[in-house]
């Protein structure tokens, strides 16, 4: 299942998985007291918006290029990703402080019911992230909302574990201390989506040694010298290079042709590069470094 696949249908069975799930937690949270459950019911109301992001990004983002998005629509998906990574920061910050808040002013909780509850957001929640995990293999937006997904069923699982420990031994503590846990992963895999995507959008070079794609180019006969290079990427599937080039003077037209099929068949096997353009010179920029 690829990431095109991961549209329509399925998103429609995550979306009203987990409005169900949210109707759920919130009345069971209330009624039993838990924290857990209400934070959780909150996520997977924030899940809701982020999974109509995530599908509408998806379709923009399959948008064939025209004339006023020349490199297409993809970029849709990374934006969407960034802003689906950004809300689960911010939530996940808002359960720490009332994790502590918890902690320090202890509230009595159903036990009973909060292990109900949890059971049912627990079995929802798994069968949404298997719905989207193919998917997010690839595809930074669609591991946005399975980031999303994957979060709830560990919330799931922790609202669980800390039902056992309020049934057998009334430790009504344990709740936020596991939201707490499950906040600290939450954010460091949250900080890699965000870095991720903020380095797309900011046209960093994927991690790639250039010094090795120049010393690949350079092994065709024909060129002398790479210079001005520009290496970037549309999303995480797509790579983009620019490039000048110093060829030797005996070059005619039908040899650059041949040698610009060559480094663009070379550079895709080898670094999996999608989109190569060259600029061949003699002398020109001869002096000039790698990326000037």
């Amino acid at each position: 299942m690829d990431h095109g696949k991961v549209t329509g249908r399925r998103f429609f069975y995550v979306t009203a998985l987990n409005i169900i799930i949210t109707i759920t937690e919130f009345i069971g949270g209330i009624f039993s007291g838990s924290l857990g459950l209400i934070s959780d019911a909150f996520h997977n109301l924030e899940d809701s918006l982020s999974i109509i992001i995530s599908f509408v990004a998806n379709v923009i983002g399959r948008k064939k290029n025209d004339v006023q998005k020349t490199f297409g629509y993809k970029r849709a998906e990374i934006l969407a990703a960034f802003v689906n990574s950004i809300i689960l920061v911010v939530i996940t910050v808002m359960m720490v402080f009332e994790s502590f808040k918890r902690l320090s002013q202890p509230q009595e909780i159903n036990g009973q019911l909060m292990m109900i509850v949890s059971i049912i957001g627990l079995l929802a929640n798994f069968v949404s992230m298997l719905v989207l995990f193919s998917g997010s293999k690839h595809n930074l937006n669609i591991k946005a909302t399975f980031l999303h997904m994957l979060s709830d069923t560990l919330s799931s699982v922790g609202v669980f574990v800390a039902s056992i420990f309020v049934i057998l031994f009334n430790w009504n503590w344990v709740d936020p201390v596991i939201t707490i846990v499950i906040v600290i992963w939450l954010l460091k895999e949250a900080y890699s989506v965000v870095s991720e995507t903020v380095n797309i959008l900011m046209e960093a070079s994927p991690k790639i040694d250039l010094d090795a794609v120049q010393q690949a180019i350079l092994t065709v006969p024909e060129i002398v010298k790479v210079h001005h290079v520009h290496l970037w990427m549309i999303d995480e599937n797509h790579i983009m290079l620019d490039a000048h080039i110093n060829v030797e003077k005996n070059c005619n037209m039908k040899d650059l042709d041949k040698l610009y099929d060559v480094v663009d068949k070379m550079l895709q096997e080898q670094f999996n590069i999608t989109h190569v353009t060259l600029q061949a010179e003699c002398n020109r920029g001869i002096d000039n470094l790698l990326i000037d």
